[in-house]
């Protein structure tokens, strides 16, 4: 198997660890699991490329908006939408 067939795995252990952050109280924490989200979309993208999982990628791509929606939120302190 090629180096970029094993980026899903750290692909997925980011994917978790992010969502486990951002549920944090704590703003440094949520703040840190959105980069890493934004780490983990960039990862799952470059997979989704090599493996043609052209879906993935679309959501990828969402994913990573609403990512750095929060990133904003997060930094800004608003707890609207």
């Amino acid at each position: 198997m090629d180096w970029i067939g094993l980026l899903q795995w750290p692909a997925f252990a980011a994917s978790v660890i992010s969502a486990w952050l951002v549920a944090s109280n704590d703003k440094r924490r949520r703040n840190t699991g959105f980069w890493i989200f934004l780490a983990s979309n960039v990862m799952w993208g470059a997979w989704g490329l090599h493996t043609q999982a052209w879906a993935l990628i679309a959501l990828q791509l969402c994913l990573a908006v609403m990512n750095v929606r929060g990133l904003r939120k997060t930094e800004t302190g608003d707890k609207g939408d």
